[in-house]
């Protein structure tokens, strides 16, 4: 691999952080910071009987709001992303897997022939998971936080010289006279 190509595959998480960051952070802000988003979000873990549904409110907002900045940070990028995996599945089994693969979940039309829509389906969460799973894999990678906090500096301890075998055994002998 050519020194370019090396540069260039360091920067491939960059995109992902940055989508998927965000992403998360909008969809996490709401139930944190919004007396009404908190409530909507607790309703529907108490409708899918989540246990403790009001400390699991804050839970999932906290995953996806600090999870995200995180990751659009590049610190701590495969913890938060774990964590988000394990939101995401619980989220696609309980709430989008009955509304089948495609986001676009269209029920029908209005009188007006507007289109009306359902609940999304589990696509956009395979998205999210995917996504995570290769930052996982592949690291933050070039310009994250996480790089630069953990370069530790290098120190050379000098070493004695290795010892030259016959001049050992000269030693030896010499005592041995």
């Amino acid at each position: 691999m050519t020194v370019e190509a090396g540069k260039r595959s360091s920067l491939a998480p960059l995109p992902l952080r940055l989508v998927l960051g965000c992403g998360l952070m909008i969809h996490g802000a709401p139930k944190l910071f919004s007396s009404s988003g908190q409530a909507m979000i607790r309703g529907l873990l108490e409708d899918l009987e989540i246990p403790a549904p009001w400390l699991m409110a804050w839970v999932v907002g906290s995953v996806e709001f600090f999870g995200g900045l995180a990751i659009l940070l590049g610190v701590f990028v495969s913890f938060a992303a774990l964590l988000n995996v394990a939101n995401m599945v619980v989220a696609m089994v309980k709430v989008h897997l009955p509304a089948g693969f495609s986001f676009l979940n269209i029920t029908g039309r209005t009188e007006d022939g507007l289109l009306q829509f359902g609940l999304p389906g589990y696509e956009v969460n395979l998205l999210y998971i995917a996504g995570l799973l290769a930052l996982v894999i592949g690291g933050s990678g070039a310009l994250s936080m996480g790089r630069y906090m953990t370069k530790t500096k290098t120190v050379i301890v000098s070493q004695a010289p290795p010892a030259r075998p016959q001049a050992a055994e000269q030693e030896v002998g010499r005592w041995r006279r």
